[in-house]
């Protein structure tokens, strides 16, 4: 049987990112903490933690954590229906470790954590990933669940369709007099400087890549990892750029911003992810992400 309270340590280690901190969250030695992690990976025969910094899981670590956090989402789930067995402050609360792209975050996720949290004490833990990307966080262990863009199976992994997110490519009226004058053809955006969130975001070559455009070539890209930011830039004509036609309803409104292709737009399948053997667990907070999903999101057959 597993040492608990060396589990404690290793998630405690891999959560704070180092031993003195997850040190003081347990109210223990740091030498306290060390030990109990050399034991740890002595019973089970590899290396649990990396150490530098900050300190991070190996995959059987994090797998481990993963664990942890299962075991303590059991425990509040029993203290929730049978109080008597588990009294108040014998366990802490639990932590939700989710991976979520940041459109969904700034839009319709947010109803979701707020109806999960009504009627629950669980606290969340949100990773912003891509779309593209966040599958691989449960694979690897990181989280427990993930909206996704993935629709193929993940090992070990329940998956839920939620519906798709609708973008369209917009820019400034000023951009589009500078830098497309003979008008905004597939081919001239592909050349024209385009707004990225990050190196993971591949939206725009998705869009042209429907238009029938290769624009990966276009080395004339922004980066910004920010939503609020993002679309700033567009409206000062920094660059293009693929949205969520839910956030920038108001600038299409007063043309700040202007479709750049009318009808052509990106449609982004999205999907909850989590792991199986969490499923009753997670149950409730899986019902208030299709729930916020369904009011947001186009259906899939659409």
């Amino acid at each position: 049987m597993l040492d608990y309270a060396s589990l404690e340590a290793l998630a405690a280690v891999v959560r704070e990112g180092s031993f003195e901190r997850a040190a003081h969250k347990l109210h223990v030695t740091p030498s306290a903490i060390s030990q109990r992690i050399k034991l740890l990976e002595e019973r089970v025969g590899q290396v649990l933690v990396l150490r530098g910094q900050p300190c991070t899981g190996t995959e059987a670590g994090r797998r481990l954590c993963l664990h942890v956090e299962q075991v303590a989402l059991l425990e509040n789930d029993l203290r929730r229906k049978n109080p008597e067995l588990v009294p108040d402050g014998q366990i802490a609360l639990p932590s939700l470790k989710l991976a979520v792209n940041a459109d969904s975050l700034s839009t319709w996720f947010m109803d979701a954590m707020a109806a999960f949290m009504l009627d629950g004490t669980e606290l969340l833990d949100i990773s912003v990933d891509d779309q593209d990307h966040t599958a691989q966080r449960i694979r690897q262990g990181e989280v427990m669940a993930a909206v996704t863009a993935t629709a193929s199976v993940i090992a070990g992994c329940n998956t839920w369709p939620l519906g798709r997110m609708r973008y369209v490519a917009v820019a400034s009226a000023d951009f589009i007099a500078r830098h497309l004058p003979e008008g905004a053809t597939p081919q001239a955006l592909a050349r024209a400087p385009m707004m990225c969130y990050g190196r993971k975001d591949s939206l725009q070559d998705q869009w042209l890549h429907s238009l029938g455009v290769d624009g990966r070539r276009n080395n004339a890209r922004h980066f910004l990892p920010s939503n609020q930011g993002y679309t700033r830039a567009c409206e000062l004509g920094m660059g293009w750029g693929m949205h969520p036609d839910a956030l920038i309803e108001t600038q299409l409104a007063n043309g700040t911003l202007v479709e750049l292709l009318p009808g052509n737009d990106l449609y982004i399948p999205m999907y909850w992810a989590h792991t199986r053997n969490a499923q009753a667990s997670l149950q409730r907070l899986t019902d208030c992400v299709i729930h916020a999903a369904a009011a947001w999101l186009e259906p899939m057959d659409a």
